[in-house]
């Protein structure tokens, strides 16, 4: 009982405060008891005051003795006043500069273990007088090896010699130095000495390090620049150059392509009206002047990407500037309206049937209404037919330009591409050489089904190389083509050439 209303007393004391002072005065508790009490309040007051040098020096009882450094760091640390100090500022300084390593990556520190030392006495090997004999005749060997009396010193020489053991064995002789300064002293004056004796000339250098400046630099993202780094010196391109080349081919192929079929379908049709060939090529060039009109070329594919509201374009130049003619598509004005029949197919005239020749002119008439042709030369039923392979085409180049500009940067993508874009483009830059397609169809050699049967090339055909390649016209259906014999002295390649290749490769 006696112990806990000390426990009571002590209680109040502490955390009662003043009113806990007076309660304790007023019961009337002995001098002894009270000045127990008051020791107590100002030992636990001291102990707060200074708790952290208490714990950093190990005296105060809250912390054992089996704490380790950072334990009684931690308990010694003041409390957080909203303002970091300066040893704190430094330790994070020194842990940012100096990233300690991934905890799978410390090797364990293992205390070497200790040699086995024999402590042991142990007689000397006592050796024979041969064995002494042998050994000090080598010893005298090496003494007179040195062969100091065969060279002959002169005179000066061993006075040199004599000064220089003299200034060597003299006590206190050579002054050694005490100080730093005294130090560096002598150092200088070593090294101007042998400066003095030309020890420094014709040095050979290393190469120079060779520093980015951009590896220092604050605002490169340092992952990024590393990969980078690594990427261009391994030739490696990233994905979407890849991605970018692959849709680059796709397109070029489509196009290709599409002015190849193109040209070859309008040249066959204006020549199909019949006229002789003059007539064709002004019919030709008729329709390639109202093409420049209505659909001027445009920039290169290459530039496609490339946002412009204006054109490089001769003919783009001259249309821009020039005033409206009475030609323009606004107010067409043809000499015959059955010109403009035959020269637009798809104008929406009953002449605008299949095959776009059905208002084909008359051959004895003059080929000066030709001239007058207003209208680019179109066919819908071979658009018509060639829809569905163009649509799948367009669909595919689409396809690949989104999963290129997916992965590429924001400045290089590319716009989708458009199937009446493609077309306009494809008629703007056909349209001028379809007359050099009908002037080389009419003066190519015709092809002779006797000399060069099913398509082949004859001696002098345009055609691919069939069988009529061989020049024997139908005797060369059932004839083999020659055999060309190539001799060789070097040894055939067989399997244990190839055997020994493997081999050798994989090794």
């Amino acid at each position: 009982m006696t112990r806990r209303l000390q426990q009571a007393t002590e209680d109040a004391l502490l955390t009662g405060g003043r009113a806990g002072r007076h309660a304790i005065e007023e019961a009337g508790f002995s001098e002894e008891l009270k000045a127990q009490l008051l020791d107590k309040v100002a030992d636990m007051k001291f102990h707060h005051e200074h708790a952290a040098a208490l714990a950093q020096a190990g005296i105060t009882s809250r912390i054992p003795d089996s704490a380790g450094l950072g334990t009684r760091a931690i308990a010694s640390a003041k409390p957080w006043t909203g303002e970091e100090s300066t040893e704190d500022t430094v330790l994070r300084m020194l842990d940012n500069a100096h990233k300690p390593l991934a905890p799978g990556l410390r090797g364990k520190s293992t205390p070497p273990a200790p040699a086995p030392v024999d402590m042991r006495f142990r007689r000397e090997v006592g050796l024979s007088p041969g064995q002494r004999a042998s050994s000090a005749r080598d010893k005298a060997q090496a003494y007179a090896g040195m062969g100091m009396k065969d060279k002959g010193l002169s005179d000066e020489e061993r006075e040199a010699l004599k000064r220089e053991f003299r200034e060597r064995f003299t006590p206190a002789a050579r002054a050694v130095p005490n100080s730093v300064s005294a130090l560096a002293a002598l150092a200088n004056e070593r090294i101007e000495d042998a400066i003095a004796r030309g020890q420094f000339k014709n040095i050979p250098r290393g190469k120079g390090i060779e520093r980015d400046t951009r590896a220092d630099n604050p605002f490169i993202d340092t992952t990024e620049y590393i990969m980078n780094k690594m990427i261009k010196r391994q030739d490696i391109v990233p994905p979407w150059i890849e991605k970018q080349q692959e849709l680059i081919k796709a397109a070029e192929t489509f196009r290709a392509r599409l002015r190849n079929d193109w040209k070859r379908h309008a040249a066959r049709m204006i020549a199909s009206r019949g006229g002789t060939l003059e007539e064709q090529l002004a019919r030709a060039a008729a329709h390639a002047r109202a093409e420049e009109i209505h659909n001027p070329r445009r920039r290169n594919p290459e530039q496609i990407s490339v946002p412009t509201n204006s054109t490089a374009d001769v003919v783009m130049q001259r249309v821009t500037a020039a005033p409206p003619s009475p030609l323009s598509p606004s107010n067409p004005t043809p000499a015959n309206p059955d010109d403009a029949h035959a020269g637009n197919p798809g104008g929406g005239g009953a002449g605008g049937g299949g095959s776009g020749g059905g208002d084909s002119p008359d051959p004895a008439r003059p080929p000066a209404h030709d001239a007058a042709i207003t209208q680019p030369f179109r066919d819908p039923a071979w658009e018509a037919a060639e829809r569905p392979y163009m649509s799948l085409a367009i669909a595919n180049l689409n396809a690949l330009t989104r999963s290129y500009n997916l992965m590429a940067p924001e400045l290089a993508k590319k716009p989708y591409f458009s199937l009446e874009r493609e077309l306009s483009s494809c008629f703007a830059d056909v349209a001028p050489l379809v007359a050099d397609e009908i002037r080389l169809r009419a003066t190519r050699p015709a092809k002779s089904l006797v000399d060069a049967p099913f398509g082949g090339r004859g001696v002098g055909g345009g055609g691919g190389g069939g069988v009529g390649q061989l020049g024997a016209g139908l005797a060369g259906l059932f004839r083999a083509p020659p055999v060309k014999v190539v001799e060789s002295r070097e040894k055939y390649y067989g399997f244990r050439e190839f055997w020994r290749d493997l081999w050798k490769r994989g090794g």
